[in-house]
């Protein structure tokens, strides 16, 4: 009875590993591939709307998501703000001295003349009393020193009126320049900050994968959306080492869509081999031991754009 059990289990072994074996592994099957792309954003903030969906298809330009970062508005406040100071500063240093700023300094100059004369007045008297004895010498120390301030006090004021009627020195205005260009920098950097609120499509592509959901913190780098360009099509064979010698590159090829039976025409880019661990028992055990592997990077020839393809699928070199 066991042994009778043993032949029935041996023949559906044989049976379920022939069924396993009844496909032949066709050493030109290869895959459709798309170029990959990522987009992410260059500074940090709260995701606010995302327009699209996953698996949809999206043109260059179009608008993947809005990020909110409430730390714009408030820079460009500043910025304008410092924009305003800097240029009152370089309209002042060019323009020179208001009427009313100049007019003042008259009054002030007229003042410490008029303070000087009295000084220099008080000075003449009380020489006169030094000399007959009729007062001391910390009367009439105190009455010189008096006279010395004025004098010092009216030229500053001649000074200050000479480089008012001469303008404003080239230093100032070299300097106000600068404080106005540092300004206009400040708010050109948070124009542009302002423009990465918005996750542009850098390229027509289809939506893969969406990394976050609309109120999670997006930070700088991080891969918001993935996805494949949708004009990037190609094909990528691996070949045995005892086949590799049959293609070259520039070689032209005429692929077939196994289930649609839809051919296209197509050739050779690239040929590289594979790094050694990837041996060709890991991928087809039918070939022999050892080989060594190579990889074809196929492109279409032709426009197929009307051809509907999918990443990894099956496409068959027709022989």
């Amino acid at each position: 009875m066991n042994t009778y059990k043993t032949l029935i289990l041996s023949f559906f072994t044989l049976l379920l590993f022939q069924s396993c074996n009844h496909e032949k592994i066709t050493p030109n099957r290869g895959k459709v591939k798309f170029e990959t792309i990522a987009v992410s954003s260059k500074i940090a903030g709260r995701i606010h709307t995302i327009y699209v969906e996953e698996g949809q298809t999206v043109k260059k330009g179009d608008t993947l998501a809005l990020i909110n970062i409430p730390e714009v508005n408030a820079k460009m406040l500043q910025a304008e703000g410092a924009i305003k100071a800097a240029q009152g500063q370089l309209d002042m240093a060019f323009n020179g001295a208001t009427s009313e700023q100049f007019s003042q300094i008259e009054g002030q100059l007229a003042a410490g003349k008029a303070q000087l004369e009295f000084a220099q007045e008080s000075y003449g008297r009380l020489k006169n009393m030094y000399n007959d004895s009729l007062i001391s010498q910390q009367q009439f120390d105190e009455v010189k020193m008096k006279l010395n301030m004025a004098k010092a006090q009216v030229a500053s004021l001649e000074a200050k009126r000479d480089e008012v009627k001469k303008g404003t020195r080239s230093e100032q205005i070299e300097q106000a320049k600068g404080q106005l260009e540092r300004a206009q920098g400040a708010k050109e950097e948070v124009i542009s900050a302002s423009n990465e609120q918005y996750v542009i499509a850098p390229a027509a592509m289809s939506i893969e994968t969406i990394s976050l959901e609309e109120g999670e913190l997006l930070t700088p780098g991080f891969t918001l959306f993935n996805g494949y360009k949708t004009d990037s099509v190609y094909f990528r064979f691996t070949i045995p080492e005892s086949k590799i010698y049959d293609f070259e590159v520039g070689q032209e090829l005429t692929l077939i869509n196994p289930y649609t039976k839809v051919e296209t025409e197509a050739k050779i880019v690239a040929i590289k081999q594979l790094a050694q661990y990837a041996d060709i028992t890991s991928t087809a055990p039918l070939y022999q031991l050892s080989e060594s592997i190579y990889e074809l990077k196929v492109v279409p020839t032709v426009d197929v754009s009307e051809q509907q393809f999918y990443t990894n699928a099956t496409i068959l070199i027709k022989s």
